[in-house]
């Protein structure tokens, strides 16, 4: 199949590949002319404008953005609105907001452009190993496009979950799991580290043994193994967490449908507490302590910023 690739990124980069790699022919822009001629060299067809990619594109068109969510995916919503002909089909597979999906799509209908929204999980290694596709949107557009999900997916990697939305919100759900997963290795390896047996243990070992065999197994702790045998003491790693939206999303969905996610919300939290090195709640816990039990206090050294 034909295809345009909006984007090319770490994600879009490495899909564009395994779409070349699986036969299909890749029409690639991005605003960074040097990742252009990069893709270009491997095989794509490159382009340097929207219009551009528009032309080269025989209909009816499919094009698959991969941009970072927000204004760059809005404005270039924008843009193919007035370029992109009936029937031709949109799929944002960027890590955009559900409710974002059902305005954009509404105003695609409003042109005959059909829209999928596609939840991306894989990350970097998606290239060799595949990628897990959650899709929500046009029904007849998610089966037409089925040949470029088959390549990207791992084999029954990818599922229609519904209406407009719907892949975006599955994948939103997704990575609050994952928040939660990540916190809870996160704790039980702080945990066996200070304990009696931390200077005995080889985490990388340990985690290659719990993914032999045991209910605690996953991909994460696979490359938990990676970190740990190149970095034991994680000396090379700050303790700052960032978070690039899905888990406060789903905080936010389930507040607003009523329903307890009370791990995954304490799993956002902690993220927020890593970026706060001297937290003034901490403080007043410390005061409070010392006010009513005569507890001692660590005081800062002059000239102690932490």
């Amino acid at each position: 199949m034909e295809i345009g690739m909006i984007g090319l990124g770490r994600m879009g980069m490495n899909m564009s590949r395994r779409l070349i790699n699986g036969g299909h022919r890749v029409v690639a822009f991005d605003l960074d002319k040097r990742n252009v001629k990069t893709i270009a060299q491997e095989g794509a067809t490159g382009v340097y404008t929207l219009d551009e990619l528009v032309q080269t594109l025989a209909p009816v068109r499919i094009l698959w953005m991969m941009l970072p969510v927000g204004t760059p995916v809005e404005n270039t919503v924008s843009s193919l609105i007035e370029i992109l002909d009936p029937k031709d089909i949109l799929i944002d597979g960027g890590n955009s907001y559900y409710r974002d999906d059902l305005i954009r799509a509404e105003k695609l209908k409003e042109r005959g452009i059909r829209y999928l929204d596609a939840g991306v999980s894989g990350g970097i290694w998606g290239l060799e190993k595949g990628y897990c596709l959650m899709v929500g949107g046009t029904k007849d557009a998610y089966e037409e496009v089925k040949p470029i999900f088959e390549t990207l997916a791992l084999p029954g990697g990818y599922m229609y979950c519904g209406t407009t939305g719907s892949g975006h919100f599955v994948k939103m759900v997704h990575n609050g799991i994952e928040y939660a997963m990540m916190e809870a290795y996160g704790e039980g390896f702080d945990l066996l580290k200070n304990s009696p047996y931390g200077r005995q243990l080889d985490f990388a070992r340990l985690a290659r043994l719990w993914n032999r065999g045991s209910v605690i197994r996953s991909w994460l702790l696979e490359l938990l193994e990676n970190v740990f045998a190149r970095d034991p003491e994680l000396e090379e790693v700050e303790a700052y967490v960032e978070d690039t939206g899905e888990g406060r999303w789903t905080v936010k969905e389930a507040v607003d449908f009523g329903v307890p996610v009370d791990v995954i919300a304490i799993s956002l939290f902690k993220r927020f507490q890593s970026r706060q090195p001297d937290l003034f709640s901490s403080k007043v816990l410390a005061a409070l302590r010392k006010e009513f039990g005569g507890h001692a206090v660590v005081k800062k050294t002059p000239g102690d910023k932490k």
